[in-house]
């Protein structure tokens, strides 16, 4: 198989009449999830669990296994199997590269060399570490089965040798502002994917890039948009349409399956968000009514950022002067039933508590069994 040939961008043969209704929905979908949004006193504390599922199933899509509470419960040094601690590193340098993103998004634009420093971040320590982190490669990659050559891959990048001026045209799209927010993310993370610019970890910047374009073309007003859920349940589909587009030109097949992706997500982000949002409203009366305490308000912070915590790590980022005061808080929310105690403490070993509520929206679904305790 020979290596692919890119369009150029932008694309200018696409059936407007057809898709367009189909992005008019995605973007009043969106505009109803950042509308919510807006209103949340916190985002990032608030939205704190959804991302970190967020690179849990991102990472999910590029083979790893670990689940949403096991990289909550290693947040709070629960020690986990040895078969999760390759997973839990990558997810971590997921999160981490989320994070030097969005802050390097206050000064400056999305460029090629914000993207090498984040994908150096990413493979930092991880699988992948020995394929030249940081850096655009510079030899032929493929995409198959392990064991497939290049002669039977099932899909073969373009030549390094016009890398360099295909990701220059990319950037160039990129800082358009010509072309609707929705279109503009759809075709740009197509290309990123088509490109395939590293040797490794190109689907994880890739999805990455898309809250960071809304974002930064305003249809987004915080980089907080969560799409994996939708790409990894339909993950054969998301490959297919993308060989789609190499295999047969089909843009608009790709186009209408990424704006059915965001209209959905955008719907079941919308849905978490409230129930997110009014889990806390109706915490922070709770804690008020059991504690009676001056730390009340930074307690229900300091769960919903950290919504698997153990004991030293609430008292320090709760600011409690006294570890004593703060065990207390614990244990009179775990009595009543606010947080699950999930690891017992003892000696040199602090207890571990659960935000069992909070996880689970996050998640979808009820991922916390009540199990016993550990020691």
């Amino acid at each position: 198989m020979n290596p692919c040939i890119p369009d150029t961008l932008p694309i200018d043969n696409l059936d407007w009449r057809g898709i367009l209704p189909k992005v008019s929905r995605a973007n009043a979908a969106l505009a109803r999830y950042d509308g919510i949004l807006e209103t949340l006193p916190n985002p990032s504390i608030l939205l704190s669990p959804m991302t970190a599922n967020e690179a849990v199933l991102s990472s999910r899509i590029e083979g790893t296994q670990a689940t949403l509470d096991e990289v909550l419960e290693a947040d709070a040094g629960m020690v986990l199997s040895e078969l999760r601690r390759g997973d839990i590193e990558e997810i971590s340098n997921y999160r981490t590269a989320v994070g030097i993103a969005e802050s390097a998004l206050e000064t400056r634009g999305i460029s090629l060399s914000l993207i090498k420093e984040v994908h150096q971040r990413l493979l930092q320590g991880v699988r992948g570490r020995d394929k030249s982190p940081g850096d655009f490669r510079e030899d032929q990659n493929w995409i198959g089965q392990r064991g497939d050559t290049i002669h039977n891959a099932r899909f073969v990048p373009p030549n390094p040798v016009v890398l360099k001026t295909e990701l220059q045209n990319w950037e160039t799209y990129l800082s358009s502002e010509d072309e609707d927010p929705i279109l503009q993310t759809a075709i740009a993370h197509a290309q990123f994917e088509i490109l395939h610019p590293f040797k490794d970890g190109n689907g994880r910047i890739g999805r990455m890039l898309i809250p960071l374009i809304l974002y930064k073309r305003k249809a987004l007003s915080r980089p907080m948009f969560y799409m994996s859920q939708y790409l990894e349940e339909n993950r054969t589909e998301y490959y297919d349409r993308l060989l789609g587009i190499t295999n047969s030109g089909d843009w608009k097949g790709w186009v209408d399956f990424f704006v059915a992706a965001m209209t959905t997500q955008a719907e079941n982000n919308l849905a978490k968000v409230r129930l997110i949002r009014d889990l806390y409203d109706e915490t922070q009366k709770q804690v008020v009514d059991i504690t009676h305490s001056q730390f009340s308000m930074a307690t229900v912070n300091t769960l919903f950022e950290k919504p698997v915590i153990s004991s030293t790590m609430f008292a320090d980022l709760a600011g409690f002067n006294n570890r004593v005061t703060a065990n207390n808080m614990l244990r009179q929310l775990a009595a009543e039933n606010v947080i699950t105690r999930i690891r017992e403490g003892g000696g040199r070993t602090p207890a571990v508590y659960a935000f069992l509520e909070l996880v689970n929206i996050a998640e979808g679904r009820d991922i916390f069994r009540r199990r016993p305790l550990k020691t």
